[in-house]
């Protein structure tokens, strides 16, 4: 193959504008390049033992890993090698030249402006390649894919400024070495010791060793280091093979930025060694942020899959259900072969018992900080109301280190290492649960229609908005709903809507008011594929209050009703106005009758008991399904000046024209669309001025 043919490619728009935020906005967190380069090169190893698992000739006969990190004085460069698996110059492209998976443009979407923070955002978006610029005016990549020929390898350089050329050239050893030319003003780069704080602030954990030339040694920071004596930088032991006493906090948040590529420190921190029949360690973080990705279900990078501290694969999502995919870290077995597919993995016994302590360890250490937050709450509770919304405070909604969990193992005699202590960026223990809500509330009620097995637990772990606040903020508990429960009360009412702000203000709510009964207020899309999973709590079934007959008549109101200015007509006289609405409205309505949920409005629609929720057939639409159409039920406010006038009007047409606008005003209240509404206009504008 020629080794002298050079093309010159552009960048992708976006390619370059982050190239010129690297330059000029992120110089004051300018260490992270070698942050990011090292995590890149342990992805590369890691990537390359996996695919040898199936054809071990990738080795070349070369199994010992190793990163080097060296730097050249007189050139001014600092180099990162590895052995890793390399890239093919299609990959070069992909992963380099274009967006391709690297996540550019949602990065570019995420930035904030704080320097600091987006600096650790790079990580997140698999773009710290692009961080070498950072320092770099010029930066050369050298890469062999495994298994290719010598002369099939590729050098890629760039100066960051909208191009970059690509060489088919020789390398002999498979791998990548990238070469940072120094901008000037970066000489104190140049420096043993300092790259060594470096390493040692942020790569101490990963596990392949990271080797310097030996500071002092006469070849050190010289050009030719072909006879220089190298040392190990950092102390490459697998973090999560140490005992929990002698690891710090910073040392297990500085592998869960690591491991997830994240900015911050974890909301919780869970690392456990299960021994017995089947040995396996987990350590798991609870991020305190949601990651750009969250909704794209197929985008599985959450935990990683080790065999006796060998990496298996990423995205191993047979480890943790999808309604927990935030989860990140990794779990390692002693007993899965080395040779472990994606396939095997859905059948193997083994993972189906990991996967179940691993998901119970997570939803028991999410059930602690929720009881945090309970306790923090009636310690601080200032009033009476809030000393009885404690008394509701949930339990902890999960068995100890001795209880279910040990339960998956075979052998009883299995033994288990306690979990690491909750860790986190707030300052008191009750926000945490809090915020865990706020970013990642929704998809842990996927679990509910997921997972039968935990479905109890879930239910203490979800929340919603209701009656009893008033913002749209998700902090009640089927807990504290039940202990406020009205005496008399046997369910456990609920409205969803396509907004807060629209259940908040349905009419449907009217009577639930009058009597003080709290109401859940539904708006999450997630949340109108749960009515089906909402069947009971406590002994308390659920019911909507937009769904079939209502009987409140057990149930005592806060203030007695204010009596209406207009007497409610006879039941003849609503018998025949009933007749006659069915009769004006047609196939618009399967039934009229006399509501029992209304107190100010004139009417309403309801769904029969059987019929699917609107806002759930609306989703299904836009998903493109085929939903059998339902005819709503529509009931009124016998006591309404409108209502009353309506009984009133001898003109068939009139009363034909005012029952369309109050069907038509009941489609709105309850947040559908009108199938016309100009008429609607039209009618409305008719019957004012007449």
């Amino acid at each position: 193959m020629a080794t002298n043919h050079m093309e010159t490619l552009g960048f992708q728009a976006e390619i370059t504008q982050l190239l010129d935020l690297m330059i000029h906005s992120l110089y004051s967190n300018k260490e992270i390049f070698l942050r990011e380069l090292i995590s890149n090169a342990s992805d590369a190893i890691d990537r390359l033992r996996f695919a040898a698992l199936s054809d071990d000739q990738l080795y070349e006969g070369a199994t010992d890993f190793n990163i080097r990190v060296s730097y050249d004085k007189v050139a001014r460069t600092i180099t990162i090698a590895d052995d890793g698996i390399g890239m093919t110059r299609d990959e070069v492209i992909e992963h380099i030249g274009t967006i391709a998976k690297s996540g550019t443009r949602e990065f570019l979407k995420s930035l904030t402006g704080d320097q600091q923070r987006d600096a650790h955002l790079i990580g997140q978006f698999g773009v710290g390649f692009y961080s070498s610029f950072v320092v770099a005016d010029r930066v050369t990549l050298l890469t062999r894919h495994a298994g290719l020929q010598p002369d099939e390898a590729v050098l890629w350089e760039s100066d960051g400024r909208g191009e970059y050329t690509i060489t088919m050239t020789e390398k002999h050893a498979r791998g990548t070495t990238v070469t940072l030319h120094l901008r000037e003003g970066e000489d104190d780069l140049l420096d043993g010791y300092r790259l060594r704080s470096i390493i040692r602030k942020y790569s101490d954990h990963i596990v392949v060793p990271i080797l310097m030339p030996v500071e002092g040694d006469a070849s050190e920071g010289e050009a030719d280091e072909s006879t220089a004596s190298e040392e190990q930088v950092n102390s490459a032991s697998a973090i999560w093979t140490r005992p929990r006493t002698e690891i710090t906090q910073a040392e297990y948040t500085e592998f869960y930025r690591h491991v997830a590529h994240e900015y911050g420190e974890p909301l919780v921190t869970i690392h456990s060694k299960l021994e017995g029949a089947q040995e396996y360690t987990l350590l798991l973080f609870v991020p305190s942020e949601a990651p750009f990705d969250l909704w794209q279900r197929d985008q599985r990078h959450g935990v990683k899959l080790y065999v006796k501290r060998i990496f298996i694969m990423d995205d191993a999502e047979q480890l943790m259900p999808s309604y927990l995919r935030f989860v990140r870290g990794i779990v390692d077995s002693s007993d899965l072969p080395l040779n472990v597919s994606r396939e095997l993995l859905q059948q193997n016994r083994l993972v189906e018992q990991m996967r179940a302590t691993a998901t119970k360890r997570v939803l028991t250490a999410l059930a602690d900080l929720a009881q945090q937050q309970s306790t923090a709450q009636a310690q601080t509770a200032p009033t009476a109301a809030s000393a009885e919304d404690a008394t509701g405070a949930e339990p902890s909604g999960g068995t100890g280190p001795s209880g279910d969990d040990d339960s998956a193992h075979s052998s009883p005699a299995a033994t288990d290492n306690a979990d690491a202590p909750s860790t986190g960026t707030p300052s008191h223990a009750g926000e945490k649960y809090a915020i865990f809500w706020r970013e990642f509330g929704r998809v842990l009620k996927e679990g509910l229609g997921e997972d039968r097995a935990n479905r109890e637990q879930l239910l203490e772990l979800v929340r919603f908005a209701s009656t009893f606040t008033t913002d749209a903020r998700q902090e009640v508990s089927l807990a504290h709903y039940v202990a406020r429960m009205k005496p008399g009360q046997k369910k456990i009412y609920f409205l969803t809507a396509e907004t807060h702000q629209a259940a908040s203000q349905s009419p449907l709510l009217e009577v639930f008011r009058q009597k003080g009964i709290e109401v859940l207020l539904l708006s999450d899309p997630v949340d109108f594929l749960l009515e089906a999973q909402l069947q009971d709590y406590q002994g308390h079934s659920f019911q909507s209050v937009a769904r079939g007959a209502l009987d409140l008549d057990g149930i005592e109101a806060d203030t007695p009703a204010a009596e209406s200015a207009t007497p409610a007509p006879d039941a003849n006289a609503t018998a025949a106005l009933t007749q006659r609405l069915r009769a004006a409205l047609g196939r618009l309505v399967k039934e009229v009758r006399l509501s029992t949920r209304l107190t100010t409005s004139p009417a309403c629609l309801v769904n029969d008991t059987n019929d699917l929720d609107p806002n759930l057939i609306r989703l299904l639409k836009s998903a493109g399904q085929e939903v059998p159409q339902s005819t709503p039920i529509l009931e009124i406010n016998a006591r309404h000046a409108l209502i009353q006038k309506l009984a009133g009007e001898e003109r068939e047409d009139r009363f034909a024209q005012w029952a369309q606008l109050l069907y038509e005003q009941s489609v709105l209240s309850r947040g559908d669309q009108l199938e016309d509404p100009v008429g609607f206009v039209q009618r409305m504008n008719l019957l004012l001025v007449d």
